[in-house]
């Protein structure tokens, strides 16, 4: 009993910031990508009989989380947004890139529909081949490719409108 314990508590471990940040990217939300990351693992640990390995885990949390993401992302966007004064005090993350672009890319993939947005996530934030998305979300590979295909050309479009510019790798 006590190995299980330890064994939780160190896929927990190795595992947190992987589901942590396929919430955050989705959602750009610190408090709601905590607490899907406990759903996830609460959820995870209510199944450990099931669980036949550490591969099988790692599929099982990131598949939770991918759900519960898009599930709180459909939530979200019927209620009735904070106003400014209700927000907090913004900081400044360290950036490496363009604040105005990453910020710009930000919102363009999140007008995205919530399927699109979140293969774009899983392959660019996350870094998931498009078989390993299709095994994440339940769908074939096939449709992973042709919707990962056509959410870049929605957003080279969207991008190019924005500033009357050919994005970059759009050729005329």
């Amino acid at each position: 009993m006590k190995a299980d314990l330890e064994a939780f508590a160190a896929l927990v471990r190795s595992r947190q910031a992987m589901v942590y940040s396929i919430a955050w990217n989705y959602l750009h939300d610190t408090a709601l990508a905590e607490e899907i990351a406990q759903e996830a693992f609460l959820e995870l640990h209510r199944s450990l009989p099931r669980i036949e390995s550490e591969a099988h885990a790692v599929h099982f949390l990131r598949r939770v989380a991918v759900h519960r993401a898009i599930d709180e992302g459909r939530r979200r966007r019927w209620q009735s947004r904070a106003g400014l004064e209700d927000a907090p005090e913004p900081v400044a993350p360290a950036t490496v890139g363009d604040p105005l672009l990453d910020g710009a890319l930000r919102r363009l993939v999140d007008s995205l529909p919530s399927r699109s947005r979140m293969i774009v996530v899983l392959r660019y934030q996350e870094d998931l081949e498009p078989g390993e998305i299709a095994e994440t979300l339940g769908i074939p590979v096939g449709t992973v490719k042709s919707n990962l295909h056509r959410s870049l050309a929605v957003l080279r479009k969207r991008l190019q409108s924005r500033d009357g510019k050919p994005a970059v790798g759009v050729s005329k």
